[in-house]
């Protein structure tokens, strides 16, 4: 089976989140789609929405979707007793960490492709065991214009980084089809449109601004409800 992890922070979901993950379904035959909200994402550490409430969205986005589902594999779980005592904070949840936990559950045969943009992914070479996660899974990278193979070769760990007179060529070729490597394999999927970002949203419901075509219906009636985002962040 052919399974998609889509993780992140989802404060809020929005149509482009499910732009890509309807794109990546089709192109790559996804039979299922995890969309996992981090509890404590690493590199944000606190959010504004509550997991429970970016749950709630996402459930709420993709309820009419075949084969979108939403996860709790990084949901609060009770932590050692000096964290439930308060004297603790809980554990940054690593997408390595969740990938080898996930896995457990899986049969050997599923195929897991993690769901990144362009612009996170530059950044992959930072994130905890990042040959280790490259390893795990095979990657669906949605790209956009301006980007070459090149920006998305020099972006791996260095370890698994092709040498510079390999990558060079890589320049004149925009980020589209395959970049197969030995220990990754990573899918770049061109022409997906991503009309926002969580943080734009934010700014905008903080502002009194009408985010109408940013947001699911059902997901922006929630955030009125609730009285989200009120006060920005």
């Amino acid at each position: 089976m052919n399974l998609g992890f889509f993780g992140g922070t989802f404060d809020p979901i929005h149509l482009g989140h499910i732009a890509l993950a309807r794109a990546a379904q089709e192109r790559y035959q996804l039979h299922q789609v995890h969309f996992v909200p981090a509890n404590v994402p690493p590199h944000r550490g606190q959010t504004t929405a509550t997991f429970a409430q970016r749950y709630a969205m996402i459930a709420l986005a993709t309820r009419e979707e075949k084969g979108f589902v939403p996860s709790l594999l990084e949901a609060p779980r009770e932590e050692l007793p000096e964290a439930k005592s308060g004297k603790a904070k809980p554990a940054a949840n690593y997408t390595i960490d969740t990938i080898r936990y996930w896995k457990k559950s899986l049969k050997k045969s599923d195929r897991i492709f993690l769901l990144i943009g362009i612009d996170a992914f530059r950044d992959i070479a930072k994130w905890r065991e990042a040959e280790a996660l490259l390893r795990e899974c095979e990657f669906i990278v949605a790209s956009r214009p301006g980007f070459s193979l090149a920006d998305v070769a020099t972006a791996l760990p260095e370890s698994l980084r092709p040498k510079a007179a390999v990558t060079k060529p890589f320049a004149k070729h925009p980020a589209m089809g395959d970049l197969v490597l030995p220990g990754v394999t990573i899918h770049l999927l061109d022409g997906v449109q991503q009309p926002a970002s969580s943080t734009a949203i934010r700014a905008a419901l903080a502002g009194k601004k009408g985010v109408g075509r940013l947001l699911d219906p059902v997901v922006a009636e929630y955030v009125r409800k609730v009285g989200l985002y009120k006060g920005g962040s």
